[in-house]
């Protein structure tokens, strides 16, 4: 059995057909603070977590999973946010070594960042990820920094 080095869930990112009217929910309604990227994805903290919000499509296409909702695809992606690139390539090595799914290698992402997916066992799209730009503090806890308005 695998066991990643810290037992915590990092962020839930959540694939939706509407951005804007779920951002306009989650600020307006429920009171969140928008730490994303204005119109492209949104980030809420929450709790010593983050709350993600992206476009169903491109979370389908990030995680290397059809965007079927009747594949594996669920419409989410859970993520582990590692505390450097090295950390991820070992998470994927012993992940590979139990025989686990990867949906897409570790690799440079577009935003800066490092990135891969791989899949539990009944489908559920994983990220492991080292983001340079949210700290991580002692206990695992990510921190969504305040959106810098462009």
């Amino acid at each position: 059995m695998v066991v990643l080095p810290e037992q915590r869930l990092s962020i839930l990112t959540i694939g939706v057909r509407d951005l804007a009217g779920m951002v306009r929910f989650y600020t307006d309604v429920l009171g969140f603070v928008d730490g994303g990227v204005k119109g492209e994805v949104a980030f809420f903290n929450a709790g010593g977590m983050a709350l993600g919000l992206w476009d169903e499509t491109k979370l389908a296409d990030d995680a290397g999973a059809p965007d079927d909702r009747k594949g594996q695809f669920k419409g989410f992606a859970l993520a582990f946010n590692a505390r450097s690139a090295e950390e991820v390539d070992l998470i994927f090595a012993r992940l590979a070594e139990a025989g686990v799914r990867i949906a897409k290698a570790p690799h440079k992402t577009y935003w800066g960042g490092y990135s891969g997916y791989f899949a539990d066992p009944e489908g559920n799209a994983w990220e492991v990820a080292y983001n340079p730009f949210w700290p991580i503090d002692e206990a695992g806890r990510v921190t969504v920094p305040a959106r810098k308005e462009r």
